[in-house]
């Protein structure tokens, strides 16, 4: 008989042109982590974006140091940077943290989509390494920022050039983004920490109907992250298993990627190894080859190629 995830697992694997079989072997010390933010002390040469306050933030640094003393244990050993908001557009801490450490980081970038050159800016960004967009309304009408020309623009690119569009978003965008999904369907997109489903504490079946509905557009790949927000928020963060489990039937492993959303997911009261250990270690549904995918050979395909 088939199943319904044996189906989705075989449709998924074709249409990304990825072979299913024989990846159920891996290394512990080669996992991806796919959601990291860094960040440096020397605002002289990296200043803070207008609206920033350095004797406000989270913490005065994070740097690729101080982010490998949680990963290297771990046995992650490549990490996707995600642009720190703190220096909105100006990417080029991110960027050089990227030439620094070849091999080691992907990158997702933040752009203007008002700039005037925008096509340009995101190929440039593309040729230094990025392999994504992170995009998010900031409190605007999702309908008609979806509609601006400048986000329809970033998705037109990214089409053309295979650039994923990275959304950090709330349940309630889900609905707007999945029309995005049908009218841009060679558009790759990434759905950040769940669409924060859980954030109010509880995960209601509504919302993660919503989310789960967005497997249908198989463009879509899914970040298993941010534990430490949602939900009970408390490690070992068993009570994610259910949510966890239906992405991984409705998605297929294969388009589920593992993230800790470092540093954030490092602060008191959480630890790196309680993000990874929940896919890792914790949920006796996942397989070899599940666990495979979500921790290494998802963000392979999407960020390093």
């Amino acid at each position: 008989m088939i199943t319904r995830r044996h189906f989705l697992s075989t449709a998924a694997g074709s249409i990304l042109g990825v072979p299913l079989a024989g990846h159920a072997a891996f290394g512990r010390s080669s996992w991806i982590d796919a959601h990291v933010h860094v960040w440096t002390p020397d605002r002289s040469r990296y200043p803070l974006a207008s609206g920033f306050d350095a004797n406000k933030l989270a913490r005065p640094s994070f740097t690729p140091e101080q982010l490998f003393a949680h990963s290297e244990p771990a046995g992650v050993t490549r990490i996707v940077l995600i642009q720190m908001s703190y220096y909105k557009a100006d990417n080029r801490y991110m960027l050089d943290m990227m030439a620094a450490h070849p091999g080691t980081f992907s990158g997702v970038a933040i752009v203007d989509e008002n700039a005037a050159d925008l096509r340009v800016q995101m190929k440039a960004l593309a040729r230094q390494g990025v392999r994504g967009f992170r995009l998010s309304p900031k409190g605007q009408d999702i309908q008609a920022w979806l509609a601006s020309p400048g986000i329809e623009q970033m998705w037109r690119v990214g089409a053309d050039e295979g650039l994923n569009m990275c959304l950090l978003i709330n349940p309630e965008a889900l609905g707007p983004i999945a029309k995005m999904c049908a009218k841009f369907p060679k558009t790759p997109v990434v759905i950040d920490h769940f669409a924060r489903v859980g954030i109010s504490g509880t995960v209601t079946r509504a919302r993660l109907d919503r989310l789960l509905h967005l497997s249908k557009y198989p463009n879509v790949t899914l970040k298993t992250s941010a534990f430490y927000a949602l939900g009970k928020k408390s490690p070992p963060y068993l009570d994610l298993s259910p949510m966890i489990r239906e992405c991984r039937d409705y998605y297929g492993a294969e388009r589920l990627m593992w993230a800790s959303d470092s540093p954030f997911q490092v602060d008191p009261g959480h630890t790196y190894q309680d993000s990874i250990s929940l896919i890792r270690d914790r949920l006796d549904f996942l397989t070899a080859s599940d666990k495979a995918w979500m921790l290494r050979k998802t963000a392979e395909r999407v960020f390093f190629r």
